[in-house]
């Protein structure tokens, strides 16, 4: 249960791509990501309040590390992606998440995540490849593009791995997400407010910004706590390499985007990495042993 609810919620993280596609076109990436946390952040930390999550006294140093993380995620992202291009950027930065979250977990627990988590993790990046360089085409490298994508995935990778923590030590999923993406909105608050923001009164603009907070945010992120909660960081962080399969799933029957046998390959490494996490060794034994007559 709690790898398909980190499953789903992958699946709602890749609809941000195509739903930023349908939007105002006067929209900037850098403003999107602002108000997407402004609007899921604000959300989060009312569920947070509505259910009682808040009373509890969570260490401040880790709420503001994981907003941080959620903040720099945010930022270095997109501007990683303005930089080098979407596939070199979403190489990067998605697929070294897993990685950074596996070795911050033996830095700070002592603890190697394991030989599956190993498997998994080199299979789904190798799809995570192929998936978006089957659409690079003439997508040009940047140092600095590179750079700020690892930056990327180490601040999506300390804010599941500090998220763990705060978990670990009982705060409850909505709790924990209330507090880091209610830190992260204000941290970006400066980024919306100086930012161009006019697509935000319109129509779409505000369907948009709305669709991002609540759906792939607020939703997904309690999914995402949920799952975090029984499984380690660096499994997750594995699990959700499921949301560039999303992405090119939606592109090709929303926006029209041809899929070629790069891209299939892919989809298959994604689905084969996911399969070494939901079919754990015990079970693999068991099935085996069942078999045998």
């Amino acid at each position: 249960m709690a790898r398909l609810q980190v499953l789903l919620a992958a699946a709602l993280f890749g609809t941000t791509g195509t739903a930023q596609a349908l939007g105002p076109a006067s929209s900037t990436p850098l403003t999107v990501g602002a108000g997407r946390i402004a609007v899921g952040g604000s959300l989060l930390v009312l569920l947070a309040w509505a259910s009682g999550g808040l009373r509890g006294r969570r260490p401040p140093r880790l709420v503001l590390v994981a907003g941080a993380g959620v903040a720099v995620y945010q930022l270095a992202f997109f501007q990683a992606v303005a930089d080098t291009g979407v596939a070199i950027g979403a190489i990067v930065a998605i697929g070294s998440g897993p990685v950074f979250a596996g070795l911050l977990e033996r830095v700070l627990d002592g603890s190697w995540p394991g030989r599956s988590w190993l498997v998994a993790t080199i299979l789904a990046t190798a799809g995570v490849a192929s998936l978006t360089l089957s659409s690079a085409g003439d997508a040009s490298l940047s140092a600095s593009g590179i750079a700020l994508a690892l930056v990327s995935g180490a601040g999506y990778a300390t804010y599941t791995v500090v998220a763990k923590r705060l978990l670990r030590l009982g705060h409850t999923p909505i709790a924990v997400m209330g507090a880091s993406f209610g830190a992260g909105a204000v941290l970006l608050l400066p980024v919306l407010l100086l930012g161009g923001t006019e697509w935000l009164r319109t129509p779409g603009g505000l369907a948009l910004v709305l669709y991002l907070g609540v759906v792939p945010t607020a939703l997904a992120y309690v999914l995402f706590a949920r799952g975090l909660q029984r499984l380690d960081a660096s499994e997750v962080t594995t699990i959700v390499l499921a949301e560039p399969l999303t992405a090119t799933v939606l592109g090709a029957v929303v926006l029209d985007e041809r899929v070629g046998a790069g891209g299939a390959a892919g989809a298959a490494l994604v689905l084969a990495g996911l399969a070494v996490l939901a079919f754990p060794r015990g079970a693999r034994h068991a099935a085996v042993a069942q078999a045998r007559p």
